[in-house]
């Protein structure tokens, strides 16, 4: 009885070990580039599927008119913080995928803010309004080979525009989107 005891012990024992949850990179950073910018990221995990996601970099826009003779290119800075939870990573694991580098589906609420520091641009006497946006965001992020990554989300939100402190006579809302397809590097 006690050899039998043993035997399903140890046999419950390599089952359990067998199915360990998958987890996030405890952190992991590095550059990516997209059609309109460029960013540093870093990624703290702070739970099995869970990590925050710092960015710092430079929002880009193109832009024309009647008030313009010619097209205008100018870039911003940009701070985010958008939690993100990689939902799934054990369906990844099990179909032996790789998870490196946080490689997986995410959900998260991209928070950015573009203060009015400077500006970039092609056209003197530019000037931006601050604003901060709060966009729900579904994406992935996958990985080619060791260093080099991908990542597309597209999300709709919500954007504050701070107008007061630029001279106009009241502060605007309006629905945001986050549409991006980005690659980048990892250090």
């Amino acid at each position: 009885m006690k050899k039998q005891t043993f035997i399903f012990i140890f046999c419950l024992f390599t089952i359990i070990t067998k199915s360990q949850t998958a987890s996030v990179e405890e952190s992991t950073s590095g550059i990516q580039t997209g059609f309109l910018g460029i960013w540093l990221h870093n990624e703290r995990r702070l739970s099995n599927q869970f990590v925050l996601r710092g960015e710092l970099g430079f929002d880009s826009s193109i832009s024309g008119g009647t008030f313009y003779s010619r097209s205008i290119f100018l870039m911003t800075p940009v701070l985010t913080a958008e939690p993100r939870w990689y939902y799934n990573l054990n369906k990844r694991k099990a179909k032996s995928k790789s998870i490196e580098g946080n490689s997986g589906n995410f959900l998260s609420l991209k928070t950015s803010y573009h203060p009015d520091w400077f500006v970039i641009s092609n056209e003197e006497n530019i000037q931006v309004v601050s604003d901060i946006s709060f966009i729900p965001t579904w994406g992935i992020k996958r990985n080619i080979g060791t260093h080099f990554t991908y990542e597309t989300g597209i999300g709709f939100g919500y954007r504050y525009y701070f107008a007061k402190q630029s001279g106009f006579i009241a502060n605007e809302g309006e629905i945001a989107i986050n549409l991006h397809l980005r690659v980048g590097y990892r250090f």
